[in-house]
């Protein structure tokens, strides 16, 4: 009898250990780590001291309007998620979670996200949060299966985060948050781009549509991806010119800017796959240097 009991418990917690690794797998929690890190950086770069309790906060906050996004995509794209090898292992497509339980999750992260921002920060960052999630989850996630405008679309969520940041700690619109979301803006189109690249026979078995000029893998889409990169390069000197940072960043931002520019140089050369994969390695290095930098060397306001 004791044996028959312990053999329950044991099932019983594994059982809820599984279900807490599929609700792991739903918030992407690698992705939503490098969301929330780019909205503490626009806080901790407006601010003349770090409160430590409001950094606790809006990473709840991140991680929950995060999650929730990444989840209604799941959601949409269920189907798709199953054809193709990279996702097919998810949690909905595996049916480890529910749709129903999967929309229960979205409105209790959704509603503890929204309860944050409106109660410890301001009604800005809410609705700017909020924005990003509409647009992350309901119109970039169909689009993808139109063309690569979801491209265009995805880089405003995707930007939103370090100007999320930046209005949790002022309460304010300006040209300082303006230019932390033209940074990451610009850098969004040469980083999804090269994973369009790798994926994109994964891509084409669910019809997702993400690489310019008709999905070409050619040198006319490296000159696209080129074009966006070399924005990076002015933007990257916005912070210094604004009083927000000093020289010394502007010129790691510029570095940074011509090495990235050199990884599509790179692809150029070769259109290979494994020229798209160093690029975004490069784009994943580009980000946190360039906002390490500025922080390092960051002007009280």
């Amino acid at each position: 009898m004791e044996e028959t009991r312990n053999r329950i418990a044991e099932v019983a917690v594994g059982s809820w250990l599984e279900k807490t690794r599929a609700y792991g797998e739903l918030l992407k929690f690698r992705l939503s780590t490098f969301v929330v890190l780019s909205a503490l950086f626009g806080y901790a770069l407006a601010v003349r001291e770090v409160d430590w309790l409001k950094m606790l906060l809006l990473t709840i906050a991140g991680f929950a309007i995060t999650g929730a996004s990444n989840i209604i995509n799941q959601i949409i794209e269920k189907d798709w998620d199953g054809l193709m090898r990279r996702t097919a292992g998810r949690p909905l497509p595996t049916g480890r979670v529910s749709v129903r339980e999967a929309e229960v999750l979205v409105i209790v992260l959704t509603l503890l996200s929204v309860f944050i921002f409106v109660n410890f920060f301001n009604n800005k960052t809410a609705l700017v949060a909020l924005l990003s999630l509409v647009l992350y989850g309901f119109v970039y996630t169909p689009l993808k299966r139109v063309g690569p405008i979801s491209v265009f679309v995805g880089a405003f969520p995707g930007a939103f985060p370090p100007m999320i940041g930046w209005l949790a700690a002022t309460n304010q619109f300006g040209w300082e948050p303006g230019v932390l979301f033209a940074i990451q803006f610009f850098w969004q189109f040469p980083h999804f781009w090269a994973i369009a690249w790798v994926a994109d026979e994964d891509y084409k078995r669910a019809g997702f549509k993400m690489l310019p000029n008709g999905g070409s893998k050619g040198v006319r889409t490296v000159m696209t991806i080129m074009i966006y990169t070399l924005f990076l390069l002015p933007v990257g000197w916005l912070p210094y010119a604004l009083g927000m940072t000093g020289i010394y960043s502007a010129l790691v931002a510029t570095g940074c800017g011509v090495l990235f520019l050199a990884q599509t140089f790179h692809l150029m050369r070769h259109t290979s796959d494994r020229a798209a994969l160093l690029m975004m390695f490069g784009s994943f290095v580009y980000l946190p240097t360039v906002q390490i930098a500025f922080l390092l060397d960051k002007i009280p306001l």
